[in-house]
C-alpha cells in the first residue's frame, strides 16, 4: 500500500499532524496501537509553564530564548520562538476547526482548578473547566452517589484552605443504579454514556437545580460530554448559576472526547485511520525509510514518501527501557539518555527525575538520528522526543502539537519531492 504520510502513533501529535497534511491533500495514513495516551489525559493542554530551573513562565518568547541560550536540546530551542508561537497559534484554530471547544490564548494562560482542589496553570482548557479567577463565589463541590473516582470533600477541603467558599454537596442519580452494582463499571466514561442520553436529562437537571439555586456555581465530576457538550450547554441555560466540570481519574471523558473529535476529522478529510496495528519493524536504506512491515498486514509492506514517528514516550512504549540503555521501539534511533543507570533518577520521587528528559535526538527539522545520520524522510514529533520534562517543565501538550504542526509544514512544503 502506498501513501504520500504514513503516521505512527494516534494519539494528539499524530492526530494533529494527520489533520493538517490530510487538509492539504495528502494521502495519509496514522497506525494506532490502541488507546492513547490522550483518553487518560484531562483535555487541557499546556504549552510552557516553567523553565527547567523551575522558573515561572510569564513571557512565552523570552523564556524560548532562555531555551535556545541554555537548553538547547529543547524541542521549543530547536525550532525557536517564533515558530512556537505560529504553530501554537495554527494549532488553536485547528481544534477549534473540530469542534473543541477551548479556552485559553498564548500569552494569557490560565490556573484551571484540578479535581483534587488545586490550581494548575494551562495554555487551553475546555470550556467547561473552571479557572482559577472564576473562584470567586460560593461554590458546591457536588459529588455523584457511589462514584469513588471524584471526592467532592477533598476537593472542598483543599478549595477553603486557597480561600475559596467551597463546600461538598452530593446528588442521586437512579439512573445510574445498573452501574453503581459493578465497582469497576461504574466509571466516568460509562456514566457519560447514560447521562448523554436525553432521556436522563431530566433526572440529572432535578438533582442539581435546587443546588443552583443555593450556590453561586456548581462544580460536578465530568461525568458527561463523551462526543459533545450539548448536555453541558443545555444545563447552563436552565440552572440557576454557571456549572462546570472537573476531570476525575482516567479514562477521562474531556480527553476522550478530543481523540474522538481529532479522529473523526482526519478520517473525514480523507485520511486511512488503521486501529490496533502494530509496526514490526522498517526498512532503511541510503538514509531513507523505504517501507514499513505491520502486524496486521504481515507480508504487504506500507510505503510512503514521508514517515512520522508519533509512537509517545514510555506510557506508549514508544520508548523501552532496558537493562542498561533506553531504546525507541520501531527504527532504533539515537536516544538522549544518561549513559550510567543510576544516573536515570534522583532519590526524591517529587524531584524532576532525568529519566523524563529521556527521548529520541533529531536535527533542527526533527528528523530522526540514527548511528549519528539523519534519516531523510523521517519526521519525529510529541513525546517521543527527548530534552524536555513535560510534567516539570508544563508543556507536553504544547510539545506535541507545535512539533506536529512543524513536520506537517516541512512535508508539505516538499510537494511532490522524492
Amino acid at each position: 500500500m502506498r501513501f504520500d504520510t504514513v503516521i505512527i502513533g494516534g494519539g494528539l501529535a499524530g492526530l494533529l499532524c494527520g489533520i493538517r497534511l490530510s487538509e492539504s491533500g495528502q494521502r495519509c495514513a496514522i497506525i494506532s496501537r490502541g488507546q492513547s495516551a490522550l483518553s487518560f489525559s484531562s483535555g487541557s493542554l499546556d504549552l510552557l509553564s516553567f523553565l527547567p530551573d523551575g522558573q515561572p513562565v510569564t513571557d512565552i518568547d523570552s523564556a524560548i530564548a532562555l531555551l535556545e541560550q541554555h537548553y538547547g536540546a529543547h524541542p521549543y530551542a530547536l525550532l525557536g520562538a517564533k515558530a512556537v508561537r505560529h504553530y501554537a497559534q495554527q494549532a488553536q484554530t485547528l481544534l477549534a476547526d473540530c469542534n473543541l471547544a477551548l479556552q485559553g490564548e498564548i500569552d494569557t494562560q490560565h490556573h484551571r482548578v484540578t479535581p483534587l482542589g488545586t490550581f494548575r496553570r494551562a495554555w487551553l482548557s475546555p470550556q467547561e473547566v473552571p479557572r482559577k479567577t472564576e473562584a470567586q463565589q460560593r461554590t458546591a463541590v457536588v459529588g455523584i452517589s457511589g462514584f469513588l473516582d471524584f471526592q467532592p470533600q477533598l476537593a472542598a477541603g483543599a478549595l477553603r484552605k486557597r480561600g475559596i467558599d467551597a463546600y461538598a454537596e452530593e446528588i442521586e442519580l437512579p439512573a445510574l443504579d445498573r452501574l453503581r452494582d459493578n465497582p469497576s463499571e461504574f466509571r466516568a466514561v460509562n456514566i457519560a454514556r447514560l447521562l448523554d442520553a436525553s432521556e436522563h436529562y431530566s433526572e440529572l437537571y432535578n438533582a442539581l437545580l435546587p443546588l443552583s439555586q443555593q450556590y453561586g456555581m456548581l462544580w460536578l465530576p465530568a461525568c458527561f460530554g463523551l462526543t459533545d457538550n450539548h448536555v453541558f450547554t443545555q444545563l447552563n441555560k436552565q440552572l440557576a448559576c454557571p456549572l462546570r466540570l472537573l476531570p476525575t481519574l482516567p479514562p477521562s471523558v474531556p480527553g476522550m472526547r478530543m481523540q474522538l473529535l481529532l479522529q473523526q476529522r482526519f478520517i473525514q478529510q480523507g485520511g486511512s485511520w488503521m486501529p490496533g496495528d502494530d509496526v514490526l519493524r522498517a526498512d532503511i536504506s541510503n538514509n531513507h525509510v523505504t517501507q514499513l512491515w505491520t502486524r496486521k498486514h504481515e507480508d504487504i509492506p506500507l510505503r510512503a514518501r514521508h514517515v512520522v514517528l508519533a509512537s509517545g514516550s514510555f506510557f506508549s512504549n514508544g520508548l523501552i527501557a532496558g537493562r542498561d540503555r533506553v531504546r525507541e521501539a520501531v527504527f532504533d534511533l539515537d536516544v538522549m539518555q544518561s549513559d550510567k543507570r543510576s544516573d536515570w533518577y534522583r532519590d526524591d520521587v517529587f524531584d524532576s527525575q532525568p529519566w523524563q528528559q529521556f527521548g529520541v535526538r533529531t536535527d533542527a527539522q526533527l528528523r530522526g538520528l540514527r548511528q549519528g545520520a539523519v534519516v531523510e524522510n523521517l519526521y519525529v514529533i510529541g513525546s517521543v522526543l527527548g530534552g524536555f520534562d513535560a510534567v516539570a517543565q508544563g508543556c507536553g501538550g504544547g510539545v506535541c502539537a507545535v512539533t506536529a504542526l512543524h513536520a506537517a509544514q516541512q512535508i508539505i512544503a516538499q510537494g511532490g519531492e522524492q
